[in-house]
């Protein structure tokens, strides 16, 4: 079971830098916030924008896993590549499935030993990266895409970079393939209505549902990111299962026994009252560090808001931070020590490697400076530095907590997509802002239209020339 300790983030360890114990009491304040944020949570679960808390349960879980198999069975043993077109939420959970979940040498294997197709997540228009992708999956079939199949994902078909993805790759198919092209295709979108849904059923393209009231940050657990996640090979059912599991853990009216609600009050009262809003996530296991990258979206989108639910202008929000164990020891945390004293470190540390924890260092080399490493294990190599750092950290007065992974496989993954999720959840509602919603995002997105001449979206491509006008300010 995930857990997370927090000792080092108390003023018992970190001074006036930390929260009081006894202010995490079972008769506390924040003890009774957070058991009626709980009630409310758990009421409204399932409703709205809050219907990603029913994704690991039945009988949405159920119709989604059945729907994603039953496609996945069906395309699979028939292509070389997948890719999958998508950007934010739509991109991100598959990334950090596949980098958690998968060997990090994966689409390097052949063919036997993956099981499945090499997967590449196209998540930016930068035509380098996108080109140079479909240029390899030519290369693996004699320059053509017949090995190849796209996952586009997009709820509304709309969203500039991955319709213009979609665009070309369509090309391609339709050039290549002509009408027989929709079966390199599988679409994850509405499923009643919008662009794509219309694209999709003039093509009769396969498609997958973006559920009703789940945003994109909030989807890695639905077909969103399960179709990538079967087609790789990833257990779904324990990934799900590990997820239900956390999030009943969640729905505990204690404090101490709820570890989103704990998490996202020693992180907002730590934001608010003490200064730390810089909150640095950093696992000390390269597989889970793409992760990191899923969990600064969700932090970042969901609390970052001009004005709270009352239109009061509050600038919420916290900036998160990946960093990686034991790499950035050697980088980031000299900053972290003795910069500012403005952020909340998260170690992420995993008991056991498997059969990796036998991977020792030799003996009788014969040089004095590095016996100390002999017959020792890379695991408690890694775990030594990763307590060491807890120990500088606290030393220099800045708090820290762990989350600790017994190991990493989709159980404990989809608890970890749970625990962050629920935590975010709560925090908003702490921070009184509406979680869902993305303004700022919106506002780039119409300002692009209108530079890219959008019909309707011309006063946008005025506001950026007047704001953006060229100035004698130019080095």
């Amino acid at each position: 079971m995930l857990t997370i300790g927090y000792a080092t983030c108390l003023s018992g360890r970190v001074g006036e830098h930390g929260l009081d114990a006894d202010r995490l009491g079972p008769d506390s304040d924040l003890a009774r916030a957070a058991a009626a944020l709980t009630e409310r949570l758990n009421t409204s679960r399932g409703t709205g924008w809050e219907r990603w808390r029913e994704l690991a349960r039945d009988p949405v879980r159920t119709e989604h896993v059945h729907a994603v198999r039953a496609l996945a069975d069906s395309k699979r043993g028939q292509f070389e590549n997948l890719v999958v077109l998508g950007i934010g939420g739509s991109a991100l959970g598959n990334i950090a499935l596949q980098a958690a979940l998968n060997p990090p040498t994966y689409n390097l294997r052949s063919a036997e030993q993956r099981g499945g197709p090499r997967i590449f997540v196209v998540d930016n228009v930068d035509p380098d990266a996108f080109g140079s992708v479909l240029d390899l999956c030519r290369q693996s079939a004699g320059g053509s895409l017949k090995s190849t199949l796209f996952n586009v994902i997009s709820k509304s078909g709309e969203t500039a970079e991955t319709a213009a993805q979609f665009m070309i790759v369509r090309e391609h198919l339709q050039r290549e393939f002509g009408d027989a092209h929709g079966e390199h295709v599988v679409a994850v979108t509405d499923p009643a209505k919008g662009t794509m849904r219309t694209i999709c059923d003039e093509a009769g393209y396969a498609t997958l549902p973006v559920p009703e009231g789940v945003g994109g940050r909030f989807s890695v657990l639905s077909p969103v990111g399960l179709f990538s996640a079967a087609m790789g090979g990833i257990d779904l059912d324990a990934l799900l299962d590990g997820a239900d599991t956390m999030d009943q853990r969640c729905s505990q009216p204690e404090l101490a026994q709820n570890p989103a609600a704990l998490l996202a009050t020693l992180l907002v009262e730590l934001g608010s009252r003490k200064g730390k809003t810089n909150h640095v996530l950093m696992p000390y296991a390269n597989r889970l560090y793409l992760l990191a990258d899923w969990f600064r979206q969700l932090w970042a989108e969901s609390l970052g808001k001009r004005v709270d639910l009352d239109g009061e202008k509050v600038y919420a929000g916290y900036t998160p931070v990946k960093a990686l164990g034991t790499t950035d020891q050697h980088s980031q945390v000299q900053l972290y020590r003795e910069g500012p004293n403005d952020k909340v470190i998260g170690l992420i540390d995993v008991e056991s490697f498997g059969e990796r924890d036998a991977t020792n260092m030799p003996t009788g080399m014969g040089v004095e400076a590095l016996s100390y490493l002999e017959g020792r294990s890379m695991t408690e190599l890694l775990r030594a530095e990763k307590r060491a750092t807890e120990y500088a950290l606290v030393e220099s007065r800045r708090p820290n907590f762990t989350i600790e992974m017994p190991k990493i496989d989709a159980y404990h993954v989809g608890e970890f997509i749970m625990l962050w999720q629920v935590a975010t959840a709560y925090a908003g509602a702490m921070l009184n802002i509406d979680t869902y919603n993305q303004p700022a995002v919106e506002t780039g997105k119409q300002a692009t239209f209108g530079l890219m001449g959008r019909e309707g979206y011309g006063e946008h491509k005025e506001a950026v020339e007047r704001t953006l006008a060229p100035t004698e300010h130019r080095v």
